[in-house]
C-alpha cells in the first residue's frame, strides 16, 4: 500500500477500539480492489464525538465505521440517516458525501448473513433471545423481525431500556411478537426453554467479563449461542456454551459481513466474496 496525497481516509470510532479488526479486513479489500484509500482505528472518547464528527468534515474523511459506545450518540450529529437507520435509532457507517455526513446501519444484513454461514440459521418463524438493549440489539431486532421471527425477547439489565426499545420497534413489525425482561436467572430460565437461538448483543464479554448464574440449564442443548463480542479465545458465555455441547459463533462472521456492505457504501464496488472473513479469522488467531 502506497500512502499520497491523493489517498482517501477511512476508518472506525470507538472507545475501546484497539482490538479492533475492521483495519485489518478493510485495507486488505481496498488493497485488492487498487482503491487509493487507508482504513485507520481512531480512539474517540464520549466526550469528544461531537469534535470528532466535525473532524470528518474538516479533513475530508470519506467515511468511518462506528462501533461501542457510540452508535447511538453519533445519530444526533450526521446531517441525514437512511431509512433503516432510522427506524433502529443507530449508526455502524457514516459516509461523507461532499460534506454531507450520511448515516446507516449494516450490522442487521451482517447478522443475518453470519447466522444463516455459521449455523444454516433462518429466522423465519423461530423464537430468539436477545441479550442487551444497545445500538447492536436495536440492529438485530429490526433484521431478524424483518425475517419474519415468530418472537422476539430482550433481557436487560436495564428492564426500562429493553421496554423503550421494544416500545419503539414493534409497531413496525406487526407479525413479530415481542416481550421484554430484567436480566436476571429467574426470569431468563422461564423464556430460555422455548427459545430457537439466543444471541449476546451487549458489551459484555469485551473486557473477559461473563452473565452471572446464566441459567444454562433451562437452554436446550441443541439451540445455538452467538456472541457479537469476539475475543482470541472465545468469551466466556461462548466458553461456557462450547463445553455444554451448545453450537457457537462469534461476532466476527457479522463484523466481515458488516465491512463488506460498509465497503459498498464508500466504494460503490464489493470485495471479493469471503475476503474480509478470511482476513479477520487469520488475524484474530495471530497467524
Amino acid at each position: 500500500m502506497t500512502i499520497g496525497g491523493a489517498t482517501r481516509i477511512l476508518g472506525i470510532f470507538g472507545d475501546p477500539v484497539s482490538h479492533s479488526l475492521s483495519p485489518a479486513m478493510q485495507n486488505a479489500a481496498l488493497e485488492e480492489a487498487g482503491i487509493d484509500a487507508v482504513y485507520v482505528p481512531f480512539h474517540v472518547r464520549p466526550s469528544d464525538l461531537p469534535a470528532a464528527v466535525a473532524a470528518l468534515r474538516a479533513l475530508h474523511v470519506w467515511g468511518v465505521n462506528v462501533t461501542i459506545p457510540h452508535k447511538e450518540a453519533i445519530c444526533s450529529h450526521l446531517d441525514e440517516l437512511d431509512e433503516e437507520a432510522r427506524l433502529i435509532g443507530a449508526v455502524n457507517t457514516v459516509v461523507n458525501r461532499d460534506g454531507r455526513l450520511i448515516g446507516y446501519n449494516t450490522d442487521g444484513v451482517g447478522l443475518l448473513r453470519s447466522l444463516e454461514e455459521d449455523f444454516s440459521f433462518v429466522p423465519a418463524g423461530r423464537r430468539i433471545l436477545l441479550l442487551g438493549a444497545g445500538g447492536a440489539c436495536r440492529a438485530a431486532v429490526a433484521a431478524l423481525a424483518g425475517a419474519g421471527a415468530r418472537w422476539i425477547g430482550v433481557a436487560n439489565r436495564t428492564e426500562s431500556r429493553a421496554r423503550q426499545l421494544v416500545g419503539a420497534l414493534a409497531p413496525s413489525f406487526e407479525g413479530t411478537s415481542f416481550a421484554y425482561v430484567f436480566l436476571a436467572p429467574a426470569t431468563l430460565a422461564e423464556l430460555l426453554p422455548a427459545v430457537d437461538l439466543v444471541i449476546n448483543t451487549s458489551a459484555v464479554g469485551l473486557h473477559g467479563e461473563s452473565f452471572p448464574e446464566f441459567p444454562w440449564a433451562a437452554l436446550k442443548e441443541s439451540v445455538p449461542v452467538y456472541d457479537m463480542v469476539y475475543a482470541p479465545a472465545g468469551t466466556p458465555l461462548l466458553q461456557t456454551a462450547a463445553a455444554r455441547g451448545h453450537r457457537v459463533a462469534d461476532g466476527r462472521g457479522m463484523l466481515a459481513a458488516q465491512g463488506e456492505e460498509a465497503f459498498f457504501l464508500w466504494s460503490g464496488r464489493r470485495p471479493r466474496a469471503g475476503l474480509m472473513r478470511r482476513v479477520i479469522m487469520t488475524k484474530s488467531l495471530g497467524i
